[in-house]
């Protein structure tokens, strides 16, 4: 079934290509890459599996792994070491377990972390600073915070009893009045805020009702809408949820078909681009994941296949219903983000078993595109494929200038390279979509002048260049929060498209387009955002600007 389905996709693209040949002097390898994106090698070795995953501000990517297995592949610097006389394998450890990575120049950098961040979850602040919380052992109450800046000081802070509860498969998400919560983890019904210090926990039923023998309520999905409550996911079920009342404000219908989706059934989720050109809508999409039972199989050695459906479901409609739909192949342990032109890339994970050690086999190593808009039979596009698989243990992000930057896949208990099916992986890669490719750079927006700062409903201007100017209809202004990625979950992940005034020609090939800022800080928290201008389906490189 998974073939046919494969095929059925890339027919119109096999035409195109066809066609385009025939009539063009444009290379192939261009149109390829034009219809299924292209990747490439970044660094071979950074040292560690990347585990969690965030994008900053300045345009570094810090990355983590766990303390608890031994030594790492890279050195601490100046003969640096961390001492813990609890830790299970090594009191003394002179590696690094987070690095510090440079977009631009393809560099990195060891960190020290010292307390177990194995399986924890973050959250950036509305002035840049990553607030890192939870993991295991001596970390699953820590609270560790990385502020960027341009030298070469810069590292972890960590403050080790912040949190009220033990935090390992937590998830976090930025609020409107800049507060994080922290839902749930492992033996964790409950909730908390991240303060100074951390002074109350709040008692969340829903999450002990949907915990089965395989825990598939870990890392729920949350989701923050635009009416200030949260959209929780957990197993098959989710809810409305005032944080403020610690209320339950409605139970949705339960996502249909037998699939778990969350850890460590792993399927993954996004909150579908909010759109201020009209009334304001949140819709929820999650795909993938494993049929109940797949982690207990999995463990005997026996891999079920894995889902592959996504379901959407819009939250603000008065009896929302799941829209159900089928991806191209089965996916468990996929990560889903969202990309500049309001479309959604699935990547990384496997066919069959799920999330753990040694629990899944049959990696799946081409990505889908995922298009919203489009006639529902014809939303998939498959990618080309990947040169190394990436299982338990990836992660992903979006970049800066609309690439996906991929590391990680470690599902051994210590790092493996050879003897084993899936080696451990300490590589970077990049992938590029379509949009990127040459093909399409008439029509690609190039920004040349815009303010830093964009205020709550206040017009703003964007300058930008673009070779062929096409039609004002297909121009719009997106603002996207970066994600911190674990476990095949974005969180605080969200897209705005912000409300279009008017473009106007100010000089050849040059032009001024003036939208306004975000509603509410429930639409768009305060802090930093990626800002993209996008004319016909094709995305500028970002801007960071910072939401005040």
């Amino acid at each position: 079934m998974g073939t046919k389905i494969v095929t059925l996709v890339l027919l119109p693209f096999f035409f195109f290509l066809h066609l385009v040949l025939a009539t063009t002097r444009i290379p192939a390898t261009s149109l390829a890459t034009a219809i299924q994106g292209e990747w490439r090698l970044l660094q071979e070795c950074i040292g560690i599996s990347a585990m969690h995953m965030q994008l900053l501000h300045n345009n570094r990517v810090i990355m983590f792994d766990r303390t608890d297995f031994g030594n790492s592949n890279i050195s601490l610097p100046g003969g640096r070491c961390r001492r813990d006389p609890h830790d299970v394998a090594l009191k003394t450890d002179c590696t690094a377990h987070s690095v510090l990575y440079d977009i631009g120049t393809n560099n990195f950098r060891p960190l020290m972390v010292q307390t177990d961040t194995w399986c924890s979850s973050g959250a950036v602040l509305e002035d840049g600073t990553l607030v890192q919380t939870g993991g295991y052992n001596d970390g699953d109450h820590a609270v560790r915070k990385f502020s960027p800046c341009g030298g070469e000081d810069c590292d972890w802070v960590e403050f080790p009893n912040a949190l009220m509860r033990r935090r390992w498969y937590a998830t976090n998400q930025i609020l409107p009045d800049g507060r994080i919560i922290i839902v749930g983890g492992r033996g964790q019904f409950n909730y908390e805020f991240y303060s100074q210090p951390a002074t109350v926990s709040y008692d969340l039923e829903f999450l002990k009702e949907t915990k089965d023998e395989g825990e598939n309520n870990l890392y729920p999905f949350l989701h923050l809408l635009p009416d200030g409550n949260l959209f929780i996911f957990a197993n098959t079920r989710s809810i409305l949820f005032d944080y403020r009342q610690s209320k339950v404000v409605r139970e949705f219908p339960q996502i249909p078909g037998d699939a778990s989706r969350n850890y460590p059934s792993s399927g993954s989720s996004v909150l579908l681009p909010i759109n201020e050109n009209g009334p304001i809508e949140a819709e929820i999409m999650v795909c993938g994941g494993a049929p109940h039972g797949a982690f207990t199989s999995a463990r005997q050695g026996y891999f079920i296949r894995a889902s592959s459906t996504c379901g959407r479901l819009k939250v603000t409609d008065q009896n929302p219903a799941w829209e159900m739909e089928t991806m191209p192949m089965a996916r468990v342990m996929g990560d889903m983000l969202l990309l500049p032109t309001g479309d959604v890339i699935i990547i990384n994970g496997a066919s069959s078993g799920t999330a753990g050690w040694e629990n899944a086999r049959n990696p799946v190593t081409r990505a889908v595109i995922y298009k919203p808009r489009a006639m529902q039979h014809n939303r998939f596009s498959v990618m080309e494929t990947a040169q190394r698989p990436r299982m338990y243990h990836s992660s992903a992000t979006l970049l800066i200038d609309g690439r996906v930057l991929v590391g990680g896949s470690n599902p051994h208990v210590y790092y493996k390279f050879t003897g084993v099916q899936f080696p451990t992986d300490l590589s970077l890669e990049a992938f590029s979509p379509p949009y990127l490719a040459q093909l399409h750079d008439p029509v690609r927006p190039r920004i040349v002048g815009m303010a830093e700062n964009i205020t709550y409903q206040r017009k703003f201007s964007v300058t930008f260049s673009v070779n062929n100017f096409l039609k004002v209809a297909s121009l719009s202004v997106r603002i996207i929060a970066p994600s911190f990625t674990t476990h095949s979950f974005s969180m605080n992940q969200r897209m705005v498209i912000l409300k279009f005034v008017e473009a106007v020609n100010v000089a050849s090939s040059t032009y001024r387009i003036t939208a306004i800022g975000p509603s509410s800080p429930e639409i768009a928290p305060k802090g930093y955002y990626m800002l993209f201008v996008v004319h016909e389906d094709i995305p500028s490189t970002g801007m960071w600007v910072n939401v005040v």
